[in-house]
């Protein structure tokens, strides 16, 4: 775990801002977690309009519970169609996710003498009206970046409500130790 830590620190992630990220890493590396989808592949589409107006669309394929899951949903840009898309793949197996909401979503330039080649950091903090948590990713794209974030802040829920198991704790900690909103 530690290796790995390091590994992603030097590619740019920072855990401190991001427990979620890191629980589910260090689940990973510890206890053999099992993500509760995988990914088979998306696709975002921008189509600019006669009108000035911009039309954005996701395309997301993947797996859950063996099964393949394929939509599409429009959004306000890139991150919030991909956000739908996911969501609407996995609601029906997983309704808990219908609670949570992206509350704030920062992208940091890592190498900035790169430009538009830069390599990002996205944070995306997350809710589900009782609790806060954070999540990173980190690529030279800022849509994978933001895919990464949005992966482990769902995973995330799924994790905290029990719905999905990854050995019940990495330490004595309580599972329900976190942000409360008030």
């Amino acid at each position: 775990l530690l290796e790995e830590v390091k590994n992603r620190e030097n590619d740019g992630y920072i855990y401190e801002g991001a427990e979620a990220s890191f629980d589910i890493l260090a689940r990973r590396a510890l206890q053999g977690f099992e993500d509760p989808f995988k990914l088979i592949g998306f696709r975002t589409i921008n189509r600019k309009t006669a009108d000035n107006g911009t039309e954005v669309e996701a395309i997301v394929k993947i797996e859950v519970k063996g099964e393949k899951c394929y939509t599409v949903a429009e959004g306000d840009g890139p991150v919030n169609a991909l956000d739908g898309a996911l969501r609407q793949a996995l609601e029906s197996e997983y309704p808990v996710l219908n609670t949570v909401r992206l509350e704030d979503y920062k992208v940091r330039v890592l190498s900035s003498g790169d430009g538009t080649a830069a390599k990002v950091r996205v944070l995306i903090e997350s809710s589900d009206r009782h609790r806060m948590w954070s999540t990173i990713g980190v690529s030279e794209n800022i849509i994978d970046a933001s895919w990464l974030a949005l992966v482990d802040s769902l995973t995330y829920k799924l994790l905290i409500d029990g719905v999905i198991v990854g050995e019940d704790a990495l330490s004595d900690e309580d599972p329900d130790e976190h942000k409360a909103i008030a």
